[in-house]
């Protein structure tokens, strides 16, 4: 059977993998800078040649590739098979037609899919979704994605535009959000979020430990290193952790009351704190849902990390061809 190339489009790096439709095993990859601000068509470039290199290394040629499949981090009409806003990627990327350029410059048929409703694919297909009929995820870093399957199906919606669960509002009086609006997910239980409430403690001088890990070096704080501060028992630290495992927790009621999941998947390099964001986040779930039995949703951390994305996204050009 052919191998699918899957490629995860990031604003630092590119990378590309040879991945197995059959397993979701990925069998070789390779990753090279994106150089974004050298604009998108010589981005588009760098895809190319990156695909060919990895093909030719895998000692194979591109007529052993059944496709190519790019997870991309904004936007996108995959009826067109264009690009329409990437938010996070310097340059004017409007309306480029990234499927038919990466075709034309491979000879490989090339398929677009927003990188959060890779990695949920991905997860569904191979990993912690698997074998369950109605899945959320969300995806926790930078910024907070997400996805849905439903009813066995990746839930795409006009244009692909579904699963945008990072940009559910929580309240409406909130903080602005990177996408404009006020309020959302993503404004409290993303990684800047986390890292703003404890630069914020330690300027506003409040007893805590997170200054003192980091020399008081503000540039130095992380999610991880709230974190730590938590897990040796700083209470500022754990209640920034409650406070974005509570929003997340209200999110994911939410969701479970409009479509009654199965199972819920956290993951994102956030979801490496563990039960810091887990706990308030089921607690949460457990107080504030009372129309479906919450208790049943099995809320569980990726079991493909990072190659859930390139996994899923090769897997959606092996099953959607056209798209």
């Amino acid at each position: 059977m052919k191998k699918y190339i899957g490629f995860d489009l990031g604003g630092t790096n590119l990378r590309a993998a040879l991945v197995d439709v059959e397993t979701g095993q990925v069998m070789r990859n390779k990753s090279i800078p994106t150089l974004a601000r050298e604009g998108h068509e010589a981005v588009m470039q760098r895809i190319a040649t990156l695909a060919l290199e990895l093909i030719a290394q895998s000692g194979l040629e591109p007529q052993d590739i059944g496709g190519i499949g790019i997870g991309v981090p904004g936007v996108l009409d995959l009826e067109k098979g264009e690009v329409v806003f990437l938010p996070n990627l310097p340059g004017r990327w409007e309306h480029v037609p990234m499927r038919q350029r990466i075709t034309e410059l491979t000879g490989i048929q090339t398929s677009l899919l927003n990188d959060a409703r890779a990695i949920t694919y991905g997860e569904w297909r191979y990993g912690a979704g698997a074998g369950a009929d109605t899945v959320a995820v969300f995806t926790i870093g930078t910024g907070v994605g997400g996805g849905l399957i439903i009813n066995g199906q990746l839930h795409l919606g006009i244009g692909g535009t579904a699963g945008e669960l990072g940009h559910t509002v929580i309240d409406h009086n909130g903080p602005r959000c990177g996408c404009g609006n006020f309020g959302c997910l993503e404004a409290y239980a993303s990684g800047p979020a986390i890292t703003s409430q404890g630069i914020k403690a330690v300027v506003q001088g409040l007893t805590t430990s997170i200054g003192k890990m980091c020399d008081y070096d503000l540039n130095r704080i992380t999610p991880e290193l709230i974190a730590n501060a938590a897990r040796d028992g700083d209470a500022i630290a754990t209640s920034i952790y409650e406070q974005a495992g509570f929003a997340l927790g209200i999110t994911a009621g939410n969701v479970c009351t409009a479509l009654s999941p199965s199972r819920i998947i956290i993951t994102g390099g956030v979801s490496r704190v563990g039960s810091l964001l887990l706990e308030p986040m089921k607690r949460t779930m457990l107080e504030r849902v009372t129309t479906m039995p919450v208790e049943q949703v099995e809320v569980v951390l990726s079991t493909l990390g990072d190659n859930a994305g390139v996994a899923g996204v090769a897997c959606w050009a092996a099953a959607h061809p056209k798209e």
